[in-house]
């Protein structure tokens, strides 16, 4: 085997995750990726100095978006004929060899593309923290302030105009019904279903915030989402047009020096939310410390008149589970007092929620 085994392990590791996440297109895709590695070819040669943790940084898919990103670009080029938008009835034997000459031809430009994180900004992540905020404003009765940590694009700022469906249940927005999330739902439902929640304000920040106002960045955006996940990719669409419209911002900041100033703010007489998710799995550990410090001492200093909650939905290994664990917990913390619950577990996409309560 040529290079750095892990590669080509985290490629096949990862293709396995995507088939069990619902996209064969990307899973097939995935495993090419491997086998061109270990013959050499244009993956290899892309990929074989990668100087980091290859499943860390999400290296497959940033090569996938790669693609994507290019099929978005040129939606009459020969690649992008063969993807599930134009192609239904697509095959990895059509899509390869005109993946593999793109990738070939365009050395450059995907050694730098690849360069950066991928973004997904999953608007499916607010049905697990729903209830979370349901809870809040029924529990406390007072306007949320809302402090978001890695907001990516910002589209889960506006999580209170989404509708929620499952099989079971369902949440309305009062004001806006153009995005819909569903989710196979195990469990009871979510208490105070009833529940309007006032929004005092909304703040939010990321290290590389993307503009909704920029066609190219939200085509940058979009192209981390699976090619034949048709529903994600209109949900996404969706949300965009409803951040649009309400006027979403997010702050270009880091997330630690961010929050010590905005939880150093007075906050009286309105409940102080920070929440987050899938983000802790970014930072260097010293910034997660620094983080989950700033919230607890946040917390110590808090109030009746001036209560804090810590909503989030993060790695199961984040609070001292399972390491090797794919399962994301979904964790409500408050104080004064500092009670906390794992109140529900899912996948990165939440596709199948099981809800405790």
């Amino acid at each position: 085997m040529l290079g750095n085994i892990r590669i080509p392990h985290h490629f096949a590791e990862q293709a396995q995750w995507c088939e069990d996440l619902g996209s064969p297109f990307t899973a097939a895709l995935l495993n090419r990726f491997a086998e061109d590695f270990e013959v050499g070819g244009p993956i290899y040669h892309l990929c074989k100095d990668w100087p980091g943790n290859p499943r860390k940084d999400a290296l497959g898919l940033r090569l996938a978006g790669a693609l994507h990103h290019a099929v978005l670009a040129a939606p009459e080029c020969d690649l992008a004929q063969t993807y599930p938008a134009r192609s239904p009835d697509w095959s990895m034997e059509r899509v390869w060899p005109l993946a593999r000459e793109w990738l070939s031809e365009n050395t450059a430009h995907i050694a730098d593309f690849i360069q950066s994180p991928p973004q997904t900004n999953e608007t499916r992540r607010a049905i697990i923290l729903l209830p979370g905020f349901l809870e809040l404003s029924a529990r406390y009765g007072k306007p949320l302030r809302l402090l978001e940590l890695g907001a990516s694009a910002g589209l889960n700022q506006a999580w209170d105009k989404f509708s929620y469906q499952t099989s079971d249940w369902q949440y309305a927005s009062q004001t806006d019904r153009h995005v819909h999330v569903t989710t196979n739902w195990i469990g009871p439902p979510p208490e105070h279903l009833d529940a309007v929640p006032e929004i005092a304000s909304r703040h939010a920040c990321d290290l590389s915030p993307v503009d909704l106002s920029d066609k190219a960045q939200v085509r940058r955006l979009k192209c981390y989402t699976w090619p034949d996940q048709f529903d994600r990719l209109a949900r996404l669409d969706a949300a965009v047009a409803l951040a649009r419209e309400a006027g979403v911002t997010v702050e270009r900041a880091d997330a630690a020096d961010w929050l010590e100033a905005r939880l150093a703010e007075p906050a009286e007489d309105v409940l102080t939310v920070v929440y987050h998710s899938v983000f802790l799995i970014y930072p260097p550990r010293d910034q997660i410390a620094r983080i989950m410090g700033a919230i607890e001492t946040a917390g110590e200093a808090a109030s009746s008149s001036a209560p804090l909650a810590w909503l989030c939905y993060e790695s199961e290994a984040l609070f001292g589970g399972d390491r090797t664990s794919p399962k994301m917990h979904a964790r409500l913390q408050t104080w004064p007092g500092g009670e906390a619950r794992v109140f529900a577990k899912s996948d990165g996409h939440v596709t199948r929620v099981e809800y405790s309560g």
